[in-house]
């Protein structure tokens, strides 16, 4: 498995599951509208784990049971120091854009809507976040963990590059 893509198993974890937005859909028939309910949720441990998933049913409560389901398959291990992120990082997926900035003890989570579902989820406690661009919640959300996905402690810094924790600060 590379070192980019960190995936994890599902073997019990506490995951809590948060509904980012939910639509209704409608496919035209010939004989007439048939609406159904998509779902976009973000499921977490707070501990450094997140992934979010899709779900769509002709029932609301269905659509999130599978978006719950989808996410459990998409699992990522996040890098948190002291609460918040390593390094600033931006991210685009789409039309979205994200700016997410490590933040001092005590600031909280100062981020929006689907940016913060994900960023709760996660477990970081303090961050500055900035979206631009589109405000669509599947974007932005993709956008997010594509940004959690891209972060580096020093730690995998230092193995990555076959040198002592010490070198990587020091140069």
């Amino acid at each position: 498995m590379s070192d980019s893509i960190r995936k994890v198993k599902t073997i019990d974890l506490d995951l809590k599951d948060r509904l980012v937005g939910i639509q209704r859909v409608t496919k035209v028939t010939k004989g007439g509208r048939t609406f159904s309910f998509s779902a976009i949720v973000v499921v977490g441990n707070e501990d450094g784990i997140v992934g979010y998933g899709l779900g769509k049913a002709s029932e609301v409560t269905t659509a999130i049971a599978k978006g719950v389901e989808d996410a459990k398959k998409n699992l990522i291990k996040v890098p948190i120091i002291n609460g918040t992120i390593p390094h600033e990082q931006l991210a685009k997926f789409g039309g979205a854009k994200v700016f997410i900035k490590p933040a001092s003890s005590g600031t909280g989570i100062k981020a929006g809507g689907a940016m913060r579902a994900v960023l709760e989820s996660v477990g970081v406690k303090d961050v500055l976040a900035k979206s631009k661009g589109s405000s669509n919640p599947h974007n932005l959300v993709k956008a997010t963990m594509k940004a959690l996905l891209e972060l580096r402690d020093a730690f995998s810094v230092a193995r990555q590059r076959g040198i002592s924790m010490e070198k990587v600060f020091n140069g």
